[in-house]
């Protein structure tokens, strides 16, 4: 998850003869802040051993280079006490582990060593129900005239929360929406996705998540900030996540450390 600066940006603008001038404001630089995407995501079908973890810093406002953390040590634990090692591809801020084992109800727990700080968090395997079926209407929208994707799944009747991510290859980031299931537990729910710009022919990547009840009101309050433009976008204010910093609780880490089983579909409007 890869979180800039958390700023409010007044931005100046004066016209003169039809010219118009944006004026970048001097803005205090906050000192960096780690920021962590450790999203262990278990595909349904596959045996989930090669995960990734990516490491980076928060930066200034107008930065257009998002600084990559290298030399940090990465590692998970289970409740047996097994550890995965994430080793880090080189300069590039990503940690990969080739080994990791995923067991739907253990517990995990993410270790950090970077610039004399230990960071933790610990999170518990959460299973996703399958997609069913995937269906397409043609007359949704304000206008009644745009494509929609239904994404149809079963709920268990258990307490569970889902998050889903849609992206089309017309986009450059992908939209999220989460939810739980107080009002429809046990019964047949459905994802819809729809947007002016869907055409014939667009490629939807659709990815479904069982996720936990501590992340779904991350991601909530992640959505409610910026949008369901979800994590990968910059927010006005910063949104704590559950990585702890050992050694300086206050220098905390932005990002979350979940672990979720998912399901995906990749579909093509008609």
């Amino acid at each position: 998850m890869n979180i800039t600066r958390y700023i409010t940006i007044v931005i100046a603008l004066f016209f003169f003869v039809s010219c118009e001038d944006v004026v970048n404001v001097d803005l205090n630089t906050a000192p960096p802040r780690l920021v962590v995407d450790a999203s262990i995501n278990w595909q349904k079908g596959t045996d989930g051993s090669i995960q990734k973890i990516i490491l980076s810093s928060t930066t200034d406002y107008y930065s257009n280079v998002i600084p990559k953390v290298s030399g940090a040590t990465v590692s998970i634990k289970n409740s047996q006490n097994t550890t995965f090692v994430f080793t880090e591809i080189p300069n590039t801020g990503e940690y990969e582990s080739i080994d990791f084992d995923p067991i739907i109800g253990e517990t995990y727990t993410l270790t950090i060593i970077y610039n004399g700080a230990t960071y933790t968090a610990s999170e518990t395997m959460q299973s996703v129900t399958p997609i069913e079926s995937v269906a397409q209407k043609n007359n949704a929208g304000f206008s009644g005239e745009d494509y929609e994707v239904v994404v149809y799944y079963q709920d268990p009747l258990a307490k569970n929360f889902y998050m889903a991510k849609f992206f089309p290859d017309i986009y450059k980031s992908p939209t999220f929406m989460a939810i739980g299931d107080e009002f429809s537990n046990g019964n047949q729910k459905s994802w819809n996705f729809s947007d002016e710009d869907l055409k014939q022919g667009t490629a939807i990547a659709i990815t479904h998540y069982g996720i936990s009840e501590n992340y779904y009101n991350y991601m909530n309050k992640i959505i409610a900030t910026v949008g369901s433009s979800g994590p990968f976008a910059t927010t006005p204010a910063a949104v704590r996540g559950n990585i702890v910093n050992q050694t300086n609780i206050e220098n905390y880490a932005l990002g979350y450390f979940s672990l979720n089983e998912v399901d995906s579909e990749n579909y093509i409007i008609k």
